[in-house]
């Protein structure tokens, strides 16, 4: 498919507002189209999960500290939040840094006095999700998280008041709560959205069938400007290795999908 329709459904609205969950998603997926739309459309980046929290920390969070080389996790997220200021300002957008707790980081917030106690020496009685493999990203969302889906939906709601805004929402691609939480927030709004397709998750994972025929969604590559993307990604230092350990980032078309108008889905 031409990339005819997403330019169109760009430009009929005033501006853009691209929800990224974490500090590199925005650009990771869709830097190739921010590029690209830098002088002729108002574009913001709000990114929703952008701290970590303190310590202890459960053996998911430690893993990935270890994994960025880092020994602090408060130090590594005020880098991580440098780094995508950097990124976001040489491209010329706008963005927006929401101050909620990662996933890898949130706590449960009521639990007896028994549990707190447990908790300090098992971190992840403590945690809503405890493990990265067996709940992160396991693709549901906790009911714990119940207070962190309404946050997001009031920074949504913030952003594009008032309206004739254009959304970006990850498709939460390999089933990442935080993306899928984005994705669920998005998708309840009386917005009008598209879908982008999460890299480079998609490049082992599938999008979900059932979501795109549950919003009649079709798919749209874009391909302009790849070539300039992959540096863009390596001015996220901290996360690039782990992303890419073989060194290379792979020249992928960007996806997206959006509303098929012949199936007569509605904004």
């Amino acid at each position: 498919m031409a990339t005819d329709r997403l330019t169109a459904e760009i430009e009929a609205r005033t501006r853009l507002v691209v929800l990224s969950p974490h500090l590199d998603d925005a650009v990771l997926s869709c830097g190739a189209l921010l590029a690209r739309l830098r002088p002729r459309t108002p574009v913001t980046v709000a990114t929703l999960f952008t701290h970590s929290g303190p310590p202890p920390h459960t053996l998911s969070a430690r893993r990935y500290l270890r994994q960025t080389r880092a020994s602090d996790a408060e130090r590594l997220y005020a880098s991580r939040r440098d780094e995508d200021r950097a990124v976001l300002d040489r491209l010329g957008v706008s963005w927006q840094h929401a101050g909620l707790p990662d996933g890898l980081f949130r706590r449960r917030q009521r639990q007896g006095a028994g549990r707190r106690a447990l908790a300090r020496g098992v971190p992840e009685l403590d945690h809503v999700y405890p493990t990265y493999r067996l709940h992160l990203s396991a693709g549901r969302i906790s009911d714990q998280d119940a207070g962190t889906v309404r946050q997001v939906a009031d920074v949504l709601s913030e952003l594009t008041a008032p309206g004739h805004a254009l959304v970006l929402a990850p498709l939460a691609v390999g089933g990442h709560v935080d993306h899928l939480l984005v994705r669920t927030v998005a998708e309840r709004s009386r917005q009008r959205v598209v879908y982008y397709s999460d890299f480079p998750y998609n490049q082992e994972y599938d999008v979900d069938p059932a979501f795109t025929r549950r919003h009649a969604l079709v798919r749209c590559d874009w391909e302009s400007g790849l070539d300039d993307k992959a540096e863009l990604i390596r001015g996220y230092r901290s996360q690039a290795d782990a992303l890419f350990p073989r060194g290379s980032i792979p020249r992928a078309p960007e996806v997206y999908l959006l509303p098929d108008e012949s199936a007569g889905a509605t904004p």
